[in-house]
């Protein structure tokens, strides 16, 4: 680990960050985009910020084990904020910005918090909506600089930093001294699981929980100051929290920050990032995009691109082997990749090591197709409960299909019935105050993940699918949704989908197109619509889709057909509940929502 110590505490992480490594480092910390372009943050800028604000925190009366709910999208004061909480010695509870404000009320009143960062006005009046009904709550503070006149206990983050100064003047080591009584046993943090079912659970993590996942990725993975990292995915999920935050911070990486979402394909060829986590819906999307620019072109090109990722599937997997590669194939390898791969690389930069999935299954074919144009995606896998990560695939040892290896100091046995038990320094202390579930879920130290999975040949770990989500038909046959729905997803006509067969003679499926496909479908064929919506109900486009879903179907056995399906109008979307913060479908309120649909692709044949 090139420049950094291991550390047993953030805020032990913190003082060598701001007082040993900061002011010998030859880049800045965070690049933020401002005006347009992005700037580089300093080590100095983030002691500045973060000790103002801590001791700002402090002058409003936090002190150790109090809880601090955040909410804020991806962005320097999202860790300047962390890092004060965690250095008095509270707890931060972070919350998803798209939370509604039932769900923050339940997440306030259940952490007990005493105060909330939020970054806009926006996530200010949703906290405001419900504040009455939050006895512990003592004070927000809102990070950007908006008119918050006649608002009861709201403050500025400017305010709260000038009364920091103050406080300062009186209590100049308040800060060092609560940050040197930091134990790695303490609770560092309360992250509320949105979760397929049921209402949210506290995951009570310490910073020994954490900190031992960050160091265990140390030694595996190569990352270094010489790293610079893209955060987009919300800081409030685990993944990103330990992966893209935490990790650089101890490799001495530097961290940019993407604007939005949307705007990642942009942000990455400015940004040039090394390294970078996402979830698979990410690179489904890159991968349909890459494909209808391809389909687009003239045959002569679609015989290029199609040539050059055979190609290049073949370079790969002789690279593995004894032999190496031919120097024939090395030859065309080194063809293709000047006349299709580079293109493709250039839009993520240029410079990226890999990515680093997690989140949800990664579709082993997205794997292997990255893989031929030179783009390293290594899936691993683990919960919110484990800090987050159980296993890992390697830069040097990757297998697509598989999360690869445990990762160093975490056991990893499958139970008879094939659920996943994990056990070592990441596993939770518990939910907070929720001691029917802590037992149901952690039993004689190993965590019940609720995910099957086996190990293969080479010890490496495949995920078969969520406990929950495996369901029997009536001729006896048990089905595991998420790689069925994986393969479908390969069609660039089908953006979401989902199989339904739990206790039914036959599986059916609801498909939410691709509607860019859809209208291009419907354009060379001359099928007039006034409305995309209405291609959903059209004879034409439901015979197109049930031809293309007829190549998939030969990969599966005959119970693991999908005999029907339904085009949906409208995506499932986290906004409107179908999908939890980490893109996983919530199964039972989709099967809930439509009922009627699916009752109707059964009617006189169950």
């Amino acid at each position: 680990m090139p420049g950094l110590r291991k550390f047993k505490t953030i805020p032990e992480l913190y003082l060598h960050l701001t007082e040993e490594f900061g002011p010998k480092a030859n880049h800045g910390m965070f690049k933020q985009k401002i005006n347009g372009k992005y700037e580089d943050i300093s080590y100095a800028t983030f002691k500045e910020e973060t000790d103002s604000l801590a001791m700002g925190l402090a002058s409003l009366g936090v002190k150790r084990e109090n809880k601090i709910a955040i909410i804020a999208e991806n962005r320097p004061e999202w860790v300047y904020t962390d890092q004060a909480i965690l250095g008095l010695g509270a707890v931060d509870v972070p919350i998803y910005p798209i939370s509604t404000s039932e769900t923050i009320e339940f997440i306030l009143n259940n952490s007990e918090a005493v105060g909330i960062v939020v970054s806009n006005q926006f996530h200010m009046n949703k906290v405001l909506k419900v504040s009455d009904k939050v006895k512990s709550l003592r004070f927000i503070i809102v990070m950007n600089d908006i008119d918050t006149e006649g608002a009861k206990d709201v403050f500025l983050l400017s305010e709260v930093k000038k009364l920091g100064e103050e406080f300062a003047k009186e209590n100049p080591n308040h800060f060092v001294d609560n940050i040197k009584l930091s134990n790695e046993n303490d609770l560092c943090t309360l992250i509320y699981t949105s979760g397929t079912t049921g209402e949210p659970k506290g995951v009570m993590l310490s910073h020994k929980n954490i900190i031992s996942n960050v160091m265990a990725v140390h030694e595996i993975i190569d990352v270094g100051p010489e790293d610079l990292f893209l955060s987009f995915l919300p800081l409030s999920h685990v993944f990103e929290r330990m992966a893209g935050y935490y990790l650089p911070l101890t490799s001495g990486s530097q961290i940019a920050y993407a604007e939005s979402i949307e705007k990642v394909a942009s942000n990455l060829v400015e940004v040039k990032p090394t390294i970078m986590t996402a979830v698979p819906r990410l690179f489904e999307r890159i991968y349909s995009k890459i494909k209808k620019g391809v389909d687009a072109s003239p045959e002569k090109k679609q015989k290029i691109f199609n040539w050059a990722i055979s190609v290049g599937e073949d370079f790969h997997v002789a690279k593995k082997t004894e032999n190496g590669v031919p120097i024939g194939l090395k030859l065309k390898h080194k063809l293709a990749d000047k006349l299709v791969f580079t293109k493709i690389r250039e839009k993520t930069g240029g410079n990226l090591r890999f990515f680093v999935s997690g989140g949800a299954a990664l579709a082993r074919e997205l794997g292997v197709f990255f893989e031929a144009v030179g783009i390293l995606i290594l899936e691993g896998y683990g919960l919110t409960e484990s800090s987050p990560v159980i296993a890992v695939n390697r830069p040097y040892n990757y297998k697509f299909g598989t999360v690869g290896h445990t990762m160093p100091g975490v056991e990893v046995k499958i139970a008879t019935d094939g659920e996943i038990l994990a056990y070592g320094p990441n596993i939770m202390q518990g939910y907070y105050k929720n001691k029917e579930e802590t037992e149901k879920t952690i039993k004689n130290g190993w965590l019940h993940t609720g995910d099957i999975g086996v190990f293969d040949a080479e010890g490496l770990l495949m995920i078969t699918d969520r406990k929950k989500s495996l369901f029997k038909t009536t001729g006896g046959k048990y089905i595991a949704p998420t790689p069925i729905e994986n393969l479908f997803l390969g069609s660039k006509y089908i953006d979401q989908f989902i199989i339904v067969g739990d206790r039914r003679m036959f599986i059916t499926a609801l498909i939410v197109p691709d509607f860019e496909a859809l209208k291009e479908y419907a354009d060379a064929h001359r099928i007039t619509y006034k409305d995309p919506m209405e291609l959903t109900q059209m004879k034409q486009i439901y015979e197109m889709l049930e031809k293309d879903l007829g190549q998939f179907q030969r990969k599966l056995a005959g119970y693991e057909k999908v005999r029907k399906f339904t085009i949906l109008e409208k995506p499932f979307t986290v906004e409107g509940g179908e999908m939890t913060p980490s893109l996983k479908l919530k199964r039972n309120i989709i099967e809930s929502r439509y009922t009627n649909l699916i009752d109707e692709m059964y009617e006189g044949m169950d």
